[in-house]
């Protein structure tokens, strides 16, 4: 039997899979044998199951993923101080090595789920079932294939493209594909997702949180935007979305409640169930690790309170008056009390922790049984993408609806503060618009990197990062990888 390895981390990989009855909520897992073939749809729906696991993991949205809003300068990393997240504040300070313990894990997250998608991809067409089962599967491979490379690309630019499995007959040092070629795949897997997929409406409650229609033209409209490009397709996209029945919530903190996963706004979701018998450190671990990581240390008024991402004085000073977002995202002195309990700023080094994510210990007992889901992709943003888009087209009175529609929920109910603006002014309100709604949700770090006129770099030295440069914007290739890959081409300006 030959060998399926991703080339990516360089290193072996078994195809761990879970049995279905819930979508990814139930144990036991077990392990499938990629050298049989597949024949039943269990085997279809097993497998595709194997590609949304990855995205679970702590090297990508159980940890890094998050930590990217520190490094994105809305917050510090916090925690027990020493060589606690040394490797997030390197990041966040623009002296991160190639040997960063951070950059490896975001390198390496992606590809055990590439690996998996291309597995999906090669052997359920040809499979003898339910067509409409194999369009979902195919289609859910072909959103989870472009949801990896998307976060692959946005961080390190060109990467290896493989489209199969690959085996140990195969060329295992592969070259770096350019980012236009990146983004080609990306955009003709969504494209394909986008016809393949059905409906969020008519998910089960079992499968409820799987890959949708939606979800897949959310995610295409924010690919183009991130290329500063189809601005018009991005509107229409926006407008289909919204005729599929997504709307916001009337409550902000539903978004994040364990109570109330996947709901109305959600497009996308990584999804966890709290309960689990793995270790709380590992892959197979079932619980989110943010309630625990970002809870107020030594506070008790959490399962954990590690006491991570700790928000910056600048990035509270950005909250409008009367906007209700803030108390419902940071706890900080004086603010409303949590679960009964009141804060105290001596809980962190900065006066302020993240309320946004924490979970009650009637929820989660435990600091290892959170079962909060980690929002990906919901509808407001959707309203920003295309409240942006409008106005790239000097649409601007046109964008005003839209982003009016996401500051009303937050209170910010006078519609004057958003009238008469120019395209620029418009912009620039767009994008703090943004800043606020998704807030330590793992967007703000790719908005800044992707703007025009050195916006990141801008802002960077506006908080006293100096030493930010353009090299910056992306994160080296890690050296592991290049001594294992002599073909891996490190980025400019890292040695």
């Amino acid at each position: 039997m030959k060998k399926f390895r991703y080339i990516l981390p360089c290193f072996l990989l078994s195809l761990t899979l879970s049995s279905c009855n819930g979508f990814l909520d139930r144990e036991p897992w077990d392990s499938i044998d990629t050298s049989k073939s597949f024949q039943a749809e269990e085997d279809a729906i097993a497998a595709v199951n194997g590609a949304y696991q990855p995205l679970q993991w702590p090297k990508l949205y159980n940890m890094r993923m998050w930590t990217l809003d520190i490094v994105a300068g809305n917050s510090i990393v916090g925690a027990g101080g020493g060589t606690d997240g040394i490797e997030t504040t390197d990041l966040a300070n623009f002296i991160t090595t190639t040997d960063n313990a951070g950059v490896l894990d975001v390198w390496r997250g992606p590809s055990p789920g590439i690996l998996r998608c291309n597995f999906v991809i090669k052997n359920v067409p040809g499979m003898n079932i339910d067509q409409s089962l194999k369009n979902r599967c195919l289609g859910e491979a072909k959103f989870l294939r472009a949801h990896y490379y998307f976060i692959l690309v946005r961080l390190f630019g060109g990467v290896p493209l493989l489209t199969e499995p690959q085996t140990s007959d195969d060329d295992l040092k592969p070259f770096r594909a350019s980012k236009e070629e990146i983004y080609k795949l990306i955009e003709d897997d969504l494209k394909e997702a986008i016809n393949l997929l059905p409906d969020k409406s008519s998910y089960s409650a079992s499968d409820l949180g799987r890959a949708s229609k939606g979800a897949a033209m959310g995610l295409l409209a924010k690919v183009y935007l991130t290329q500063g490009k189809e601005y018009a397709e991005i509107v229409r996209l926006c407008e289909d979305i919204q005729k599929l029945g997504y709307h916001l919530n009337e409550d902000y903190s539903d978004n994040f409640n364990p109570n109330k996963k996947n709901g109305p706004e959600s497009l996308f979701e990584v999804q966890y169930y709290g309960k689990t018998s793995y270790d709380f450190w590992d892959n197979e671990n079932q619980a989110s690790w943010l309630s625990a990581f970002t809870g107020p240390r030594n506070s008790d008024m959490v399962a954990g309170g590690y006491g991570w991402n700790q928000p910056t004085a600048e990035f509270v000073s950005q909250y409008e008056e009367g906007d209700n977002r803030k108390d419902k995202t940071i706890l900080y002195l004086g603010c409303p009390d949590f679960d009964g309990k009141q804060y105290q700023s001596s809980y962190s080094t900065t006066g302020y922790n993240l309320r946004k994510f924490l979970v009650t210990k009637s929820v989660s007992m435990d600091f290892n049984t959170s079962p909060a889901n980690f929002v990906v992709l919901r509808y407001a943003d959707v309203l920003l993408m295309k409240a942006e888009a409008l106005n790239e087209q000097a649409l601007t009175t046109d964008a005003e609806a839209p982003l009016y529609e996401v500051r009303k929920r937050a209170g910010l109910t006078n519609r004057a503060d958003i009238e008469g603006l120019t395209q620029v002014q418009m912009r620039e309100k767009i994008i703090h618009e943004r800043r606020m709604e998704l807030a330590f949700e793992g967007d703000r770090w790719f908005d800044l990197v992707r703007l025009k006129d050195n916006y990141a770099l801008n802002f960077f030295h506006s908080i006293g990062k100096t030493n930010a440069t353009e090299k910056h914007l992306l994160m080296p290739i890690p050296l592991k990888e290049i001594e294992a890959n002599g073909n891996l081409k490190q980025n400019p300006g890292y040695n």
